[in-house]
């Protein structure tokens, strides 16, 4: 299975949400994970690489690639049913090699913010998406969201962002998230990432 975490928006929180549901589905669910580091600054695969330095044990293996890498990965990386392949994307829409990454999709998570330049970055993201793999389930993440801000335009964005998918939970804004790593997910932090992911493994993910 292919889950690609992506929006065109750089800074939405791709990386942290992709080590948060590595976490959750390799120590909560026991389940074979590998994550894809396309991501320009690769912040993943680096604090992969760290905690290897210190010997911790890895739940998961992160693999540093570029997006014209991906082709001849996919059919090691799709032979085993079993396996989960989480990919971090780029911020960027505008390089061929996305095609063959969102036509292998089976599943897309896309933060986002409640502001103007996100909400047109999110949009965008899913006609170009949608466009390639026009079947495939798209879970919209309202992402560092701060309950004493009054987001006037969330209304309008829920409404036009569900013609393409379904939002979750909100995941509010803490400095807990900054002390994710590959090797756990914080406890006061992980009831809240549990809320958002558990519904989407139930429907997806699990059968």
């Amino acid at each position: 299975m292919v889950i690609i975490i992506g929006n065109q928006k750089g800074g939405a929180g791709k990386s942290t949400l992709t080590l948060l549901l590595a976490n959750y589905l390799s120590i909560s669910k026991k389940r074979d994970v590998i994550v894809l580091d396309l991501d320009y600054q690769q912040s993943l695969s680096q604090k992969y690489e760290k905690a290897k330095m210190l010997e911790n044990e890895e739940s998961y293996q992160v693999v540093a690639a570029g997006l014209e890498h991906f082709p001849d990965m996919a059919e090691v990386l799709l032979s085993n049913p079993d396996k989960i392949v989480l990919i971090d994307l780029p911020g960027k829409l505008d390089d061929d090699g996305l095609i063959p990454i969102f036509t292998s999709a089976d599943l897309v998570l896309c933060p986002f913010s409640y502001d103007e330049m996100s909400f047109e970055s999110t949009i965008f993201f899913s006609i170009v998406l949608r466009k390639i793999n026009a079947r495939v389930p798209i879970h919209f993440i309202p992402n560092r969201f701060k309950a004493n801000v009054r987001y006037d335009t969330q209304r309008d964005v829920d409404e036009q962002l569900e013609k393409f998918g379904t939002i979750t939970k909100k995941i509010p804004d803490r400095i807990d998230f900054q002390r994710v790593n590959t090797q756990q997910t914080p406890l006061t932090v992980s009831p809240i990432t549990t809320d958002v992911f558990d519904p989407i493994y139930q429907s997806y993910i699990k059968k």
